[in-house]
């Protein structure tokens, strides 16, 4: 009897680990898409190149924003902070920000984030070009990403945006809302990207208010705001009462200007009416968050290419403030509601494909 007890006894014993080491690995079911083996690829195939990032199971993917320049100078680039980390968060991605305090140390970053071996490495920017180009070439199984810049490698995902779509919709807000005809703006520096803010801008003038005068003056750098507002005050003389400032941190030259003078203007790439929104009325925006956002979210769930992939108004990679985007400022009398109803049809339009709007870079 005592044998026969003690037999069931170790019967139970032994159900009991059998069920327990099943239940350990049932718990790792529960991960998050973002917990993907870091070295998994999709067998399938998007848009001519291979996808990266599958859904293996392992260790979480771990991505690096590596920055041309310091956190918090360029709003550009904080916006991209914000979006890796929002997406850290809700794809259980484990991410690192390396931002560049000098810029003959960028190359350095980009090298120390494939020494650490970060999954996918995003950069961003024409700063950016060289020494990606050195240090993806070195590494061809390594993916990388860059934001707002053209670039051919079998192993980058290049990133860029319509802005020519946004910069419409800020010209047409421009004709609508000039009382002289003319209007202005002070543009960082006359290289091919800037193009498709001016052309759009003057596209979309035309289109609200063809007999409207555009002038155009450029500061040659992106962090010069004492040109900036010489240029703007230039533009102000000549009888604009609406300039836009197109030349990052340079801009806070054109604000300072517009408020000295009471003209209107306009910001670029985050909501900068919330400055002065009595004089900034508008701002043309780069969601620079939302692109990383989803770059992060495609690599976190299989579905990450490389080639070319283009953001616009259909997909909310751009915008304008009031028309596309909620802002927390008032809006400007100057601009009114009306003119919004209008400005927002046009955007409808443009991605619908009623209204085409000329991307200068494809006209070479």
């Amino acid at each position: 009897m005592k044998r026969a007890s003690l037999l069931v006894l170790l019967a139970v014993l032994v159900v009991s680990l059998l069920a327990a080491c099943g239940g350990g690995n049932s718990g790792n079911n529960g991960n998050s898409e973002g917990n993907n083996g870091s070295n998994a690829q999709n067998a399938n195939a998007g848009a001519g190149a291979d996808n990266v990032g599958g859904d293996t199971e392992g260790p979480k993917k771990r991505v690096a924003l590596v920055l041309p320049e310091k956190i918090g100078v360029n709003a550009f680039f904080t916006q991209m902070v914000d979006g890796l980390n929002q997406a850290a968060e809700e794809f259980g991605v484990e991410v690192k920000t390396i931002e560049s305090t000098d810029p003959a140390a960028f190359e350095q970053n980009l090298r120390a984030a494939v020494a650490d071996n970060y999954d996918l490495i995003i950069t961003s920017s024409f700063t950016a070009v060289d020494a990606l180009t050195v240090v993806a070439a070195e590494n061809p199984d390594k993916p990388f990403a860059i934001i707002d810049q053209a670039f051919d490698a079998p192993n980058v995902r290049s990133i860029e945006f319509r802005e020519h779509e946004a910069a419409y919709l800020l010209g047409a807000a421009a004709g609508l809302v000039t009382k002289t005809n003319t209007v202005g703006a002070v543009v960082a520096m006359d290289i091919p990207l800037l193009s498709k803010y001016t052309s759009g801008f003057e596209q979309g003038l035309k289109h609200t208010n063809p007999d409207a005068k555009f002038l155009v003056n450029y500061v040659g750098n992106f962090t010069d705001p004492a040109k900036a507002k010489e240029l703007a005050l230039l533009q102000y003389e000549q009888g604009a009462d609406f300039i836009a400032g197109m030349s990052a941190v340079s801009d806070n030259g054109v604000f300072e200007a517009a408020k000295e003078k009471g003209f209107l203007t306009s910001g670029q790439d985050v909501d900068r009416t919330v400055e002065d929104p009595e004089h900034i009325i508008l701002s043309q925006l780069k969601e620079t968050d939302t692109v990383v956002y989803e770059t992060v979210k495609d690599f976190a769930q299989g579905n990450f290419t490389f080639g070319t992939v283009n953001y616009g108004l259909k997909e909310n990679g751009v915008g304008l403030t009031f028309v596309t985007a909620e802002s927390p400022s008032p809006l400007s009398d100057a601009l009114g509601q009306e003119n919004v109803e209008t400005l927002k049809k046009i955007r409808d339009d443009i991605v619908s494909g009623a209204i085409t709007v000329i991307n200068p870079l494809e006209q070479q």
